[in-house]
């Protein structure tokens, strides 16, 4: 098969390498696309190797068609049509996945935009998925809004009953808007504890999910409720920042952080496993339901994929997610 091959911070070539061999309780798809993740860029730059024993293959989400079933896969056949959730390998002809890593394509989406699906859901429910209820009325604050994880965490928190803030370029204003977002704040010319604020009569929102670290982390919590979460999935601003330990206890703040590539596969609660059966259970439906949907910023050839990977780190990014398609 080909798959994509890179040097630290040098060119990337779709060339000839190894076929993927299905291990115990694993399949192998049949790519048909895959979609580009700021991981991915990481990953290329040194900066967020794969973890050990998974492939060095870029790629932590694809969707296709099941080629070959492993020892003990029960509940998928081949030629079922999925989606699924990586720890790398994406960007190729063929990848190895874990049977409890597959999800159907959902219905009213195609299999090629399916591919954009498995990290963003996956990433925004484990972040949400433990919050109460909310509010009549409460706020909730997406930081990155028109990014990848930022248009599907607008879409579900809406579906949920949040109000929902969004922060975007003023460019991607409609997008974020489009989504469900009452709210769209031009991060570079505009306060967003404050307008938070002021849309909820000085009380803040009851959650905040941030991709910026650091550098958001003081004006994070100026903007949270009490009791409010503030859960961190990226570090985009930085990883080292003070916070006064005082201060989170006098507003009962809860300050989470998590990943999920690291995630194991099995094991429990945390597990990729248990994360995506909740998301086939309780967040698929709503693809039926048109509460969600796919958000395709452009496409590109998965063969050219270092094109996609310059115009992700570029101002002209489009809103949404790039998807690489074979």
């Amino acid at each position: 098969m080909k798959a994509m091959q890179f040097e630290v911070d040098g060119p990337m070539t779709w060339a000839d390498a190894t076929d993927p061999v299905a291990g115990v309780g694993e399949v192998i798809v049949e790519v048909a696309a895959a979609a580009v993740n700021r991981a991915d860029l990481m990953q290329r730059a040194g900066k967020y190797p794969a973890p050990a024993g998974e492939s060095d293959v870029l790629g932590l989400e694809c969707s296709g068609t099941i080629v070959e079933l492993g020892e003990g896969v029960t509940g998928w056949a081949v030629g079922d049509e999925v989606c699924a959730l990586l720890a790398g390998g994406g960007y190729a002809e063929r990848v190895a996945v874990p049977a409890t890593q597959l999800l159907p394509v959902p219905e009213g989406v195609s299999l090629a935009h399916a591919a954009a699906l498995p990290e963003a859901v996956c990433t925004v429910w484990s972040a949400i998925r433990e919050l109460p209820e909310p509010d009549a009325g409460e706020l909730a604050l997406v930081h990155g809004g028109s990014g990848g994880i930022g248009t599907m965490a607008i879409q579900l928190l809406r579906a949920l009953g949040w109000r929902v803030a969004a922060t975007a370029s003023a460019r991607h204003r409609g997008l974020s808007a489009g989504l469900g977002a009452e709210i769209v704040i031009d991060y570079r010319s505009e306060d967003f504890v404050e307008i938070v604020k002021a849309a909820t009569d000085g009380r803040g929102a009851g959650f905040v999910l941030d991709v910026i670290g650091a550098d958001y982390l003081d004006r994070n919590l100026d903007a949270l409720a009490l009791d409010g979460v503030l859960t961190v999935i990226a570090v985009q601003g930085g990883t080292r920042a003070e916070v006064d330990l005082r201060r989170l206890m006098q507003r009962r703040v809860t300050l989470r952080a998590m990943t999920l590539r690291a995630r194991p596969r099995t094991g429990g609660r945390g597990s990729k496993a248990e994360v995506v059966r909740q998301v086939r259970e309780r967040v698929w439906p709503r693809f039926a339901a048109d509460q969600l949907r796919p958000v395709i910023g452009a496409t590109v050839p998965l063969a050219e994929a270092g094109r996609a990977h310059e115009l992700m780190g570029s101002p002209e990014a489009p809103g949404g997610k790039l998807l690489l398609v074979r």
